[in-house]
């Protein structure tokens, strides 16, 4: 196993950008199943007689990152895909705000969004309904 593929276990996948290189696509399509997974597990009752893990909006903001379209992520979360990109946008705004605030304070390590993720994470918002980052990145070469 390769560094890029050991870092790849511990990685956290949220745009295109965070996909090591020569990540093996099979442990892709793993994170990607476990993201897709924790958002059906949303669907499942609250008094859901197993201890589940819930998809939260890292996981949908994964799913644009590893390949989903948007159709894909609003199916998911039983929303449009104008919702589940509103969803996205409203999470990546709180979390810029978060950072910005950290900053303000002097905190060493700030949390949240930096400018530079954010704006990727907005680049991911723009997305039609049926379009992946990996098919604008192709038009763009």
């Amino acid at each position: 196993m390769t560094t890029d593929q050991a870092r790849g276990e511990r990685l956290e996948i949220r745009r295109p950008g965070d996909v090591p290189p020569f990540t093996a696509l099979s442990r892709l399509v793993e994170q990607r199943a476990a993201h897709d997974d924790r958002l059906m597990n949303n669907r499942l009752p609250a008094d859901h007689p197993r201890p589940v893990k819930r998809g939260t909006a890292a996981d949908a903001l994964a799913g644009p990152a590893l390949g989903a379209t948007w159709y894909e992520v609003a199916a998911l979360l039983d929303v449009s895909p104008d919702d589940a990109r509103e969803l996205l946008r409203a999470w990546a705004e709180s979390q810029h705000r978060l950072y910005r605030g950290n900053l303000a304070k002097g905190r060493p390590r700030p949390l949240g969004l930096d400018d530079q993720e954010h704006a990727a994470v907005l680049t991911l918002v723009e997305l039609g309904d049926n379009e992946t980052a990996g098919s604008r990145a192709e038009v763009a070469r």
